[in-house]
């Protein structure tokens, strides 16, 4: 699709990306375009006007497909641009408005989501309350401003009623660690995530914990310099469970000798997958304090395991789930994907239906989402796999919301991503009092999160303006490996971040 820019309002920012996400949620299979020269007899293209007026700001779309056009209009006050980057975010959203609505009176259809283009859309309700809306107000924002669907409306609002919980349980001088393991035993044909297959990286285990071991030293007394403490540890992955249980011992000892845990109140690690988890690891999680595990089962159809590149069986997952509860554990995520290949809207059910036989604390539903690292976009060493349509991903999510509701699970955090199947979404339920807190810090970025190994990022969040600084850990064991002191430069800029904090600056 041609994308024009013209007003005379359109230098003031870069707008390109804006409009990028807008025409990804509603022409999909498009491809932005930027013609030098202004349209002339376009069939399929958008043109942006932003021109500035006395009060303040007016955003136009005309968008063209075939020999259909339609129009639409946005405005904003100045007393909304207070500073450039409120400017922006003001000009970008009327913008994306108008794209918008134009774009929906062309196609006569609107996605679940509506004009909300980000990941974050709890974020909008939230915000909305901490200018004094009520929470039904900020309901109707969603739904006449941002054209969410009442459905989506109401998702958001029991998020966000639960991240405004979550924020008023943390203090200033607290933060979240995570710790990134970058290997896992096999890769799934939808995982673009930062792993190494552990059978080929064997020789880098060693070397790579040795040096996170390290890492988990000096982060633990830069936090001591800082004056903070750490509120919830997450290890992630990759499949943290890939290593063997004294890997496992000495990682949590390194931990627990380092990290200050007494302010602590989660403690989270992924065994994710069920081909990892054996007695003895699960022995030494819980020595090491882990009160938190994921069992992920995605599907509980053999054959469906099979399409994704699974090495396991659903009755595999029953043996790991019941070993983890053996092993006094108290919290257990699950995860499931609505719109894996050669899934179908009976078969997520009975996926469904098992899980929550099982009762765990917490269950996560995400959308498959095709990203560009995943095997699922096509090699050319297979054929492509089928997918289920938008029609049954919707099936599969209305499902899971009823069951769910009636097993007494309430949603509590949420998560966008690009690509996915029917432009969903991915949801996180649970038992009330069972709540992720990290989940919800690092979704909804309430307070600083450290990331130590490999993929991590960290979140340095400035509270005044909300900008957030991103320090981004190499992704890849070789590459961490290479690059320890630059970690390490992160790591003290982190906690002279965090120094500046407490002294008010």
């Amino acid at each position: 699709m041609r994308i024009y820019f013209q007003g005379d309002a359109v230098s003031r920012h870069d707008f390109r990306y804006a409009a990028e996400q807008m025409m990804l949620t509603l022409f999909p299979g498009q491809r932005p375009e930027y013609p030098q020269a202004m349209p002339d007899g376009e069939d399929n293209a958008v043109v942006l006007t932003l021109e500035e007026t006395a009060d303040g700001f007016t955003a136009a779309a005309q968008v063209m497909l075939g020999s259909r056009r339609e129009t639409a209009a946005c405005q904003c006050g100045k007393a909304e641009c207070t500073g450039e980057l409120e400017e922006y975010r003001a000009l970008q959203r009327i913008l994306k408005l108008a794209f918008y609505q134009a774009a929906a009176a062309l196609l006569g259809k609107e996605p679940p989501w509506g004009a909300l283009t980000g990941v974050r859309p709890v974020k909008l309700p939230v915000k909305a309350m901490a200018r004094g809306l009520t929470p039904e107000q900020a309901r109707e924002e969603l739904i006449h401003t941002y054209r969410v669907s009442p459905a989506r409306a109401d998702l958001a609002m029991d998020c966000a009623r639960a991240s405004v919980r979550a924020k008023e349980s943390l203090r200033g001088d607290e933060a979240s660690l995570y710790i990134g393991i970058p290997f896992c035993p096999t890769r799934c044909a939808y995982c673009s995530f930062v792993s190494a297959d552990v059978h080929r990286a064997l020789r880098l285990v060693d070397p790579f914990l040795e040096a996170l071991r390290e890492e988990i030293a000096l982060t633990g007394a830069l936090l001591r310099e800082a004056g903070y403490f750490v509120r919830t540890v997450y290890i992630g992955g990759g499949t943290p469970t890939t290593l063997s249980a004294p890997q496992l011992d000495a990682l949590l000892a390194a931990v627990g000798e380092s990290i200050d845990l007494s302010r602590c109140t989660e403690y989270t690690v992924e065994a994710g997958r069920p081909d990892t988890i054996t007695w003895e690891k699960l022995a030494a999680l819980a020595r090491g304090g882990v009160r938190r595990v994921s069992v992920n089962p995605q599907t509980m159809e053999d054959h469906v395991l099979r399409a994704m590149g699974r090495a396991h069986t659903a009755a595999d997952i029953l043996r790991a789930f019941q070993l983890v509860r053996q092993a006094g554990i108290p919290c257990v995520n699950m995860d499931l994907i609505a719109g894996l290949p050669e899934d179908t809207a009976e078969g997520f059910r009975r996926s469904l239906d098992q899980i929550l036989a099982l009762e765990p604390e917490n269950i996560t539903v995400h959308t498959l989402a095709l990203k560009k690292g995943s095997r699922l976009m096509g090699d050319g060493s297979a054929p492509a796999p089928r997918l289920p349509d938008a029609q049954a991903v919707d099936e599969m999510l209305s499902y899971a919301w009823s069951a769910l509701g009636r097993a007494g699970q309430a949603p509590y955090y949420l998560y966008r991503q690009k690509y996915m199947s029917g432009s969903f979404e991915n949801v996180g339920w649970s038992v009330p009092g069972w709540e992720s807190l990290y989940n919800i810090c690092m979704m909804e970025e309430l307070h600083p999160i450290l990331a130590l190994g490999g993929g991590g990022v960290t979140k340095l969040i400035h509270p005044a303006t909300g900008r957030i600084d991103r320090l981004a850990n190499p992704k890849y064991p070789q590459e961490y490996l290479q690059r320890l002191e630059r970690i390490r430069q992160d790591k003290r800029r982190a906690a002279d971040f965090l120094a500046g904090l407490r002294r008010g600056r």
